[in-house]
């Protein structure tokens, strides 16, 4: 294994945005650590097929919501890979589509926990170890947003909007805090991409049903979202901190 090739941590990988970021990333010569939640099937396919395509991919299953599973994943980068240069805050969930005044207690606990503390825990771990004051050599991270957080997803899943928000006042915040310390944080806002995530929610066919609603008149692919986080992690974007980029076809 080269020892020069950088590290690269995705939440909820194993499918979606967070697989074609994986490809890409290991098609660029990251070598990537494939977090999941519970597909161990999925998971390991996407593993397989990185690596027998040359890269290098290992999975670790956790719960980016509990702090011991996000230790217990850290310390499995560390050993494995080494030192982390990379993360993408990928996973998340959302529920059912509903009004708030239906929404339980429960569910709503459930979409900002795993959301928003998940990706507290995860940017903590990644600059706790790569921040130059702390005695690491830099890094960046990138943070997985939504347009749903500009326009709250009414009628669907306010829940998820407000915990997209939370993650772009997260991005801005860690961004200003460790820019003197050698780690850039940045984040897109995906609008209405092709993932099984619509399906999670309820509705299988709601990119179809709001694409006429997107100036570019169709929904978006996996693989443009990675495209925009992997030239977020690059060099190329040396200078972007506190950046948002929006890949929702103007809408």
């Amino acid at each position: 294994m080269s020892a020069t090739r950088k590290v690269l941590l995705i939440t909820g990988a194993s499918r979606g945005i967070g697989a074609a970021t994986a490809r890409l990333a290991a098609e660029r010569g990251y070598r990537v650590c494939i977090n999941y939640l519970s597909d161990d099937e999925a998971a390991e396919a996407l593993r397989d097929e990185i690596n027998a395509a040359g890269g290098e991919a290992l999975t670790f299953r956790a719960d980016v919501s509990q702090e011991p599973q996000v230790l217990a994943l850290f310390g499995f980068v560390d050993r494995r890979l080494g030192l982390l240069d990379a993360l993408v805050n990928n996973a998340g969930i959302l529920e059912r589509q509903m009004r708030l005044e239906q929404m339980s207690v429960e569910r709503i606990e459930r979409v900002l926990t795993t959301n928003v503390l998940g990706s507290f825990l995860c940017a903590r771990e990644a600059v706790r170890r790569m921040s130059t004051r702390l005695g690491g050599r830099g890094g960046a991270i990138v943070n997985l947003s939504s347009m749903a957080a500009r326009l709250g997803a009414p009628h669907e899943y306010i829940d998820y909007a407000a915990s997209k928000g939370a993650i772009e006042s997260l991005t801005l915040g860690l961004a200003r805090e460790v820019a003197a310390e050698g780690i850039r944080v940045n984040a897109v806002r995906p609008g209405l991409i092709e993932t099984d995530i619509h399906a999670r929610g309820g509705e299988p066919g709601r990119v179809a049903r709001l694409r006429t609603s997107v100036p570019m008149q169709r929904g978006g692919a996996p693989e443009e979202v990675a495209r925009a986080i992997l030239w977020l992690l690059s060099d190329e974007a040396s200078y972007a901190t506190a950046t948002f980029i929006d890949l929702a076809g103007g809408r």
